[in-house]
């Protein structure tokens, strides 16, 4: 169970990764693919650019906690996380996107990331200090 929890945080980072970089090569391509029927043109640009480094921060927040060893805190912060997606599928499904997008891009990112969260946070329980004697 500890290794397909890390397994998972470690393809969630790099996706989420891969996903910013797309937004900052590609960003009117990316967002196309993002499930609102209108997505930005002319000049969002730097809305595409603000996506993308956002969502590079977000991996290298997984990776970082990886490295420390903090898997707990990783836990938490994923099933924290696991609000992004899950309010990308409202956003989609508010302005009349593809439901399809919303269903099968953002809720099953929600429910990947809320799962590796709450296996992290299964598999790394909290410590049980035992009082010093004094």
């Amino acid at each position: 169970m500890k290794n397909l929890a890390t397994a998972l945080a470690v393809i969630g980072g790099l996706f989420i990764t891969y996903v910013g970089i797309t937004y900052l090569l590609d960003g009117q391509a990316t967002a196309a693919g993002f499930g609102v029927p209108h997505p930005p043109t002319g000049n969002a640009g730097g809305y595409f650019a603000v996506k993308g480094v956002r969502d590079i921060g977000q991996g290298l927040v997984i990776f970082a906690l990886l490295l420390a060893g903090q898997r707990r805190t990783l836990g938490w912060a994923m099933l924290a996380g696991s609000f992004v997606p899950f309010g990308d599928m409202i956003i989609v499904l508010s302005q009349d996107g593809r439901v399809a997008a919303a269903l099968g891009i953002h809720l099953a990112t929600a429910l990947v990331v809320a799962l590796t969260g709450a296996l992290l946070l299964h598999t790394n329980p909290r410590s049980r200090a035992v009082p010093a004697v004094a």
